[in-house]
């Protein structure tokens, strides 16, 4: 944990994400690894855990990321800051849309604006996920099982927890059997 950062300093820094963030936790993915990565408080490498770490955790993704974020900046005070940070500005957002916006839901010109939105946060969404795809998947096997978990995901509807499962399953077998193979091959 870097002392040095100061808990006023990470929740400005989380209000800014949570400020400009449209369509969620996965639409943050490249805020934090801009305003993170250049103040140096993450690395390319721990982003991907944080990430997965959010994704495993119950609740809402975007909040998770700040959890996990702000608590390894400065532990718990961390956490507090950096989820109040990324909290308050969507939800002061939404206080006035709930305010103002019952008025102005039936305008053409807002009903296109929300339209037009939408591309925008695929690709906030989807840039990310290919960058995190193209680090951690470092070698064929890596590719193919993303490739089939997303096809099985999107087009199958079959469960992440059941992929998530299968890999485990595998993963264990495999490495089972490769730890008995290289204790035979050690005594021989």
């Amino acid at each position: 944990m870097d002392k040095r950062v100061s808990l006023w300093e990470i929740f400005l820094v989380f209000a800014k994400i949570g400020a400009f963030t449209i369509g969620g936790g996965y639409a943050m993915i490249p805020l934090i690894q801009a305003e993170m990565g250049r103040r140096g408080w993450i690395s390319e490498d721990e982003l991907p855990d944080i990430v997965a770490l959010s994704q495993s955790a119950p609740g809402v993704m975007a909040v998770n990321i700040s959890i996990f974020a702000g608590h390894k900046l400065r532990g718990l005070k961390g956490s507090l800051a950096a989820t109040l940070g990324s909290i308050l500005p969507s939800f002061l957002i939404i206080l006035a849309i709930a305010i103002f916006f019952t008025a102005f839901k039936d305008n053409p010109w807002v009903e296109r604006a929300f339209k037009g939105i939408r591309p925008v946060v695929i690709s906030l969404i989807a840039v990310p996920m290919v960058n995190m795809a193209r680090k951690s998947c470092k070698n064929v096997w890596h590719w193919a099982l993303a490739v089939v978990s997303l096809l099985l995901v999107a087009f199958l509807n079959v469960s992440p927890i059941y992929i998530i499962l299968c890999v485990l399953v595998v993963g264990f077998s495999v490495t089972y059997y490769r730890i008995k193979g290289d204790s035979r091959s050690s005594r021989e």
